[in-house]
C-alpha cells in the first residue's frame, strides 16, 4: 500500500486541501455581493478508486479492464467504504473536476441522489443525476451541478469504484 501526499496551498483566496477547493468571499459594507461562482471539487481517479474519497490512500491496485476493478471491489469495497471520507457540502453550485490520473482505459463520472433509479422515468425528470465519460488516461473533465440538501452517491461505473457518499446539509 502506498500513500500519496495531499497538498495544502492558499492561492487567490482559495484554500485547496485534499482535492477540494472552497471559495472564501466577503462583501464589504455598501458593496453588493457578487454572484457566487460554483465551487470546484477535485477528484482523482486511479485504479478502482477515487483517491481523495479514500483519505488519500492509494491502494496500488492494478487494472487493465473494468472486470479487474469489479473483482477488487467485490473483495475490498465494503471495508474501504466503511473508512471512506463522506464529502459534506452546503447547498449550491458545484463543478466536480474529475481526472483520470493513470487508469489505462476510458473512465467516466456519475453523481446522483442516493435513491436514484435510472430505470425509473420519473426519477429522470425529478431527481439529480449527472454523468459523462470520455476520461482517457491523463484527461480531466468538469461536471457542473446544483446540489440541494440531501444524500448523494458518486462513482465511476467504467472504473467500477465503490459508491462514495456525499451529504448536502442545510
Amino acid at each position: 500500500m502506498r500513500i500519496r501526499a495531499l497538498l495544502l496551498r492558499r492561492a487567490g483566496g482559495l484554500l485547496l486541501a485534499a482535492g477540494v477547493s472552497v471559495g472564501l468571499a466577503a462583501a464589504g459594507a455598501g458593496q453588493p455581493a457578487a454572484a457566487a461562482e460554483p465551487q470546484v471539487i477535485e477528484l482523482t481517479q486511479i485504479a478502482c478508486q477515487f483517491l481523495e474519497s479514500e483519505n488519500g490512500v492509494d491502494h496500488d491496485y492494478q487494472t487493465a479492464e473494468k472486470a479487474d476493478c469489479e473483482k477488487i471491489n467485490a473483495e475490498t469495497g465494503a471495508g474501504r467504504l466503511a473508512e471512506a471520507q463522506v464529502l459534506t457540502l452546503e447547498p449550491g453550485s458545484y463543478i466536480f473536476r474529475v481526472t483520470n490520473l493513470d487508469v489505462p482505459y476510458e473512465l467516466g463520472f456519475w453523481l446522483r441522489e442516493h435513491d436514484y433509479n435510472w430505470k425509473n422515468p420519473i426519477h429522470k425528470l425529478t431527481k439529480t443525476s449527472i454523468s459523462g465519460g470520455g476520461l482517457v488516461t491523463g484527461a480531466t473533465k468538469d461536471y457542473e451541478v446544483e446540489l440541494e440538501p440531501g444524500e448523494y452517491l458518486y462513482s465511476c461505473p467504467l472504473n467500477t469504484t465503490p459508491d462514495y457518499k456525499l451529504v448536502v446539509t442545510n
